[in-house]
């Protein structure tokens, strides 16, 4: 019960930050919604989960820091409840985002087989090989300390459920629109450029981490955007949220 109360505390403080700038960007959204060009509501989507990203910082819900200066580190909220509601809420906002028909045709799923799922293993393990392996040296002390086992499967479902939302703003829908105006391999690689560059507040503002954490989501990035292009966003998204979990999990 103490569990459930102070997880609940911890996602009401959080929604409180949110609230304002969520409802403005609903307005924007429903103002744009008989519009026949579906980019303006993609990118009101995207400005909005860069505030429900943000946020988290504040609240303590995640946090970076640097190695050696240079290497980025990452570590979730050691609550399995609140990590299991992110999750469960990305679920549900991609499901209310796909009723937009006109979103809805823009995403190239894929197939969900053994080909893809490898495909998006091995672009999970790529993305975080750089930063792992340039950090593996350093004591896990300065690298956001060491993380309970017991949450990892809450931690696991946050990331790829978390980072399905975001697969499907970038890859589905951005990456689907852009496909329309460009040949799919320019698609692709502005799509990756726009990801990594709204992440420039995260970097700079919200947090003090910097470059290295804007290289890292170029080359995420990148892996993800051109998984989109060949395989669907299915293999993009395991691609994305297994990185989060390696970095994040303390496991290497």
């Amino acid at each position: 019960m103490n569990a459930l109360l102070e997880a609940g505390t911890t996602l009401l403080g959080y929604s409180a930050l949110l609230i304002p700038g969520l409802l403005l960007l609903g307005v924007c959204f429903w103002l744009a919604r008989s519009d026949r060009d579906p980019l303006l509501r993609i990118m009101v989507l995207i400005l909005g989960f860069i505030l429900i990203r943000d946020a988290m910082t504040p609240t303590g819900l995640w946090e970076f820091g640097l190695v050696d200066g240079v290497v980025p580190w990452l570590r979730m909220t050691d609550d399995p409840l609140v990590l299991v509601a992110f999750g469960l809420g990305s679920l549900m906002l991609v499901l209310a985002t796909l009723r937009d028909r006109s979103l809805k045709d823009l995403v190239h799923w894929g197939s969900f087989d053994i080909r893809t799922i490898g495909l998006g293993i091995l672009g999970g393990v790529l993305a975080a090989a750089p930063i792992l392996a340039l950090s593996a040296g350093a004591p896990i002390q300065e690298r956001g300390g060491e993380v309970a086992p017991g949450i990892l499967p809450a931690l696991l479902f946050m990331a790829l459920a978390g980072n399905l939302g975001e697969e499907v703003f970038f890859r589905g829908y951005l990456q689907g629109r852009l496909e329309q105006a460009m040949p799919a391999m320019r698609a692709a690689l502005l799509s990756a450029v726009l990801f990594a560059a709204c992440h420039a507040f995260l970097a700079t503002t919200v947090t003090d981490v910097g470059w290295p954490l804007l290289a890292f989501t170029l080359w995420e990035g990148l892996i993800c955007a051109f998984l989109r292009l060949r395989w669907g966003v299915i293999p993009a998204a395991i691609a994305h949220g297994l990185a989060i979990f390696l970095l994040s999990s303390g496991l290497f």
